[in-house]
């Protein structure tokens, strides 16, 4: 990681914590010390869980996996829509379902509800109906979009989870974990750790810091991205050479090759009907009965 990087990220403060008076003792590997009653955060493991979720997250996308980014926090829903939408993969920044993962099939049934409704709209703009069900089918129509809008295109569970501020989306993260979905999490100094697969200490309440991270990991998802791309390419090559392999060799019809197969087959029959009966004769020789003439 470029010393660029790191001085950006020491500029966003994402090594500044919570105040030491509400910090969780697990927290207590990533914290380098205290100034004026706030811990500051390690900026080396910082950096080392930046990596390895970068790492991480380019593997998964590459493996033909989506990510989804969940952060509802006012400083995190601008910095995940920009740039995760920029990425073509899925947030949540309005709130989390219950049952999002553990229930998807009801969350796609909502989805589409939403389409019905979005067609409904462009169609006759709801002017088919009273005035009362246009007011509630819009409203329904607003709240669902709202709720689902961001995971609209998430056809199956994701591949992980990206969350910010694991206090604040502890649903999201059990969801993941009872699934067997990795997470990957912004924690400050007053989280848990062990709720993330890889942890990456840093200040989660700035705009800048959160902005700096989520840029990064995008940066590693458009790399998956292409890596998924020169495979899908290369398996499509290598399908055409075989197909014109294949094409080059003479095609032999069904007919003739179960002639061949009579006559090579007749031929054995007759060679092994003399072998066999030369076989019987010189037995009987060395019996004493006499042979035939």
């Amino acid at each position: 990681m470029s010393n660029t990087l790191v001085q950006e990220l020491i500029e966003a403060g994402i090594h500044f914590g919570q105040r030491a008076s509400n910090w969780n003792p697990r927290m207590g590997p990533y914290i380098y010390g205290k100034r004026s009653g706030i811990h500051i955060i390690d900026i080396k493991e910082t950096v080392k869980g930046l990596l390895l979720a970068k790492k991480f997250l380019t593997k998964t996308v590459a493996g033909n996996k989506d990510i989804c980014f969940v952060g509802t926090k006012r400083q995190a829903k601008g910095v995940i829509e920009q740039h995760v939408s920029d990425a073509g993969m899925h947030w949540v920044t309005e709130r989390w379902l219950g049952g999002t993962l553990t229930n998807f099939s009801t969350i796609r049934s909502r989805l589409k509800r939403l389409e019905e409704l979005e067609a409904i709209s462009e169609t006759d703009n709801f002017q088919s109906y009273s005035k009362k069900m246009e007011s509630q089918l819009r409203r329904e129509m607003r709240k669902i979009k709202r709720n689902l809008d961001g995971i609209r295109g998430m056809k199956k569970l994701p591949g992980a989870l990206v969350i910010i501020d694991v206090m604040r989306e502890t649903t999201a993260i059990k969801e993941a974990r009872k699934l067997g979905i990795p997470v990957v999490c912004l924690i400050d100094t007053d989280g848990n750790p062990e709720l993330a697969d890889i942890a990456i200490p840093g200040n989660d309440d700035s705009m800048r810091s959160i902005d700096v991270i989520v840029r990064e990991l995008c940066k590693a998802i458009a790399e998956g991205k292409q890596q998924r791309t020169g495979a899908a390419a290369d398996a499509g090559q290598d399908a055409s050479g075989q197909s014109g392999d294949q094409g080059d060799r003479p095609r032999r019809s069904r007919r003739a090759q179960f002639r061949a197969d009579d006559a090579s087959g007749g031929e054995s029959g007759g060679s092994a009907g003399g072998e066999s009966g030369d076989a019987t004769e010189a037995s009987k020789a060395a019996a004493g009965a006499p042979a035939k003439s």
